[in-house]
């Protein structure tokens, strides 16, 4: 009898012990995802994804120097933007993930250098005016009299965000690779970009449906001015362009354009079921990880 009731007892202290490592290995996996979340590697991959993208349909052979500048380079680009204002105010106080992402922004930004100084010398004049719209986009620079609020940068010009960073996307993962590898600006590309511009603005949707109770109503979101409905029903119509914008390519292929449509259907749907009160990571990750489905898709029929 007393030798059950040890082992009982022995076995209780097991299972405390089990559920003490379990919830420190979820701690752990949570504290990893928000750093994978916060620290722009999400997004970047999303990018790397849509470069990588181009380089399949117009095949270009597997590209590391310009697939990882643009990875480095937009983590390097989103934490700028994203933490310029936080960090400024706070110097030497910052909060510990603050510093964390400050150091890993720090990383990318010399390996962004690196890859950057292998990229053909003419690149650099691109990467430059990219890089130049970043930087006003954060930084203070025009009139205060145009912006809706105090930051005086590109981000707080009412109705201008959603499309520079669609111009800005369009340009590093279409043109960027095709003039890395000297490849003419045929029709096929620019309908190229004209599909990937409007594809950005439809992933970006759902991230304006989530932050109306957020934003600025000067901010002048496409949501803020035509109802969560009439957004809807431009991305449907945004989406069925994109679709119909292949068949005036001269060179399409099937598995192309199934892959395509896969693609724009799962967009679609997030964006239909998009809403205000969203989970934390619908949009942060779900819906910015459909340029990673995407490349995946693309892969396999490849």
């Amino acid at each position: 009898m007393c030798f059950i009731e040890q082992n009982g007892k022995f076995l209780t202290i097991h299972i405390r012990y089990q559920h003490f490592s379990y919830f420190c290995f979820m701690t752990f996996l949570k504290q990893f995802f928000n750093f994978y979340i916060n620290s722009s590697i999400h997004v970047a991959l999303a990018v790397y994804g849509l470069t990588y993208i181009t380089l399949v349909e117009y095949d270009i052979q597997y590209d590391e120097d310009i697939l990882y500048f643009v990875f480095y380079a937009t983590i390097t680009g989103y934490n700028f933007v994203k933490y310029f204002g936080i960090a400024k105010f706070h110097h030497r106080r910052l909060a510990r993930w603050l510093k964390v992402i400050q150091i890993f922004s720090l990383i990318s930004f010399v390996l962004m250098g690196y890859y950057g100084l292998k990229l053909p010398s003419l690149m650099l004049v691109y990467i430059v005016i990219f890089g130049g719209i970043t930087f006003f986009y954060a930084i203070p620079f025009l009139p205060k009299r145009i912006f809706i609020d105090k930051q005086n940068n590109l981000r707080s010009i009412g109705g201008l965000k959603v499309y520079v960073i669609a111009a800005v996307w369009t340009g590093v993962t279409v043109f960027l690779p095709l003039l890395s590898h000297e490849l003419p600006i045929s029709a096929d590309v620019l309908i190229t970009g004209v599909q990937r511009y409007i594809f950005v603005i439809l992933l970006m949707l759902p991230f304006e449906i989530r932050d109306l109770k957020f934003d600025n109503l000067k901010l002048s979101t496409i949501p803020q001015k035509i109802g969560v409905k009439q957004t809807k029903i431009i991305g449907v119509a945004l989406t069925l362009s994109v679709f119909l914008l292949e068949f005036f390519k001269d060179e399409i292929t099937v598995n192309g354009i199934i892959v395509l449509l896969v693609v724009l259907l799962v967009t679609l749907l997030f964006l239909l079921y998009s809403k205000i009160e969203q989970n934390k990571y619908y949009s942060s990750f779900w819906v910015e990880g459909l340029p990673i489905l995407w490349l995946i898709i693309l892969l396999a029929f490849n």
